[in-house]
């Protein structure tokens, strides 16, 4: 990341990845939201990304997308980006970010619609 010095974080239970400044007690700058879908395969779906306005533009959210997809990696588990920037960013960096097979997507969207407060 180029700008700020940030640590990432998982809060699995909460569907979270938070990028914050000054280690685990710091402000949190950014974070991705995510769920875990278990069907048609097991996937960390990624639902939200946001980075704080007065820190835009300096790789925070690239860096939370590329740890989900290395976080994906080390489980191995499929990523479905639902988000926007994800998936555009996944599309910019396909050796880092398989792509998800249309049956996980559209998984995952239902899911997503069947249960909205997911995002």
């Amino acid at each position: 990341m180029s700008g700020i010095d940030t640590d990432l974080y998982d809060d699995r239970d909460r569907g979270l990845l938070t990028a914050r400044a000054g280690g685990a007690a710091g402000e949190i700058v950014g974070y991705l939201q995510y769920f875990v879908l278990d069907e048609p395969a097991p996937a960390l779906v990624a639902a939200h990304t946001v980075v704080d306005r007065a820190h835009e533009g300096k790789g925070i959210a690239g860096s939370l997308a590329r740890e989900l997809y290395a976080l994906a990696a080390r489980e191995t588990l499929a990523v479905a980006p639902l988000c926007s920037f994800v998936a555009a960013w996944a599309e910019r960096h396909p050796g880092e970010a398989p792509a998800a097979p249309a049956e996980l997507l559209a998984a995952a969207e239902a899911a997503l619609a069947a249960e909205p407060e997911k995002w």
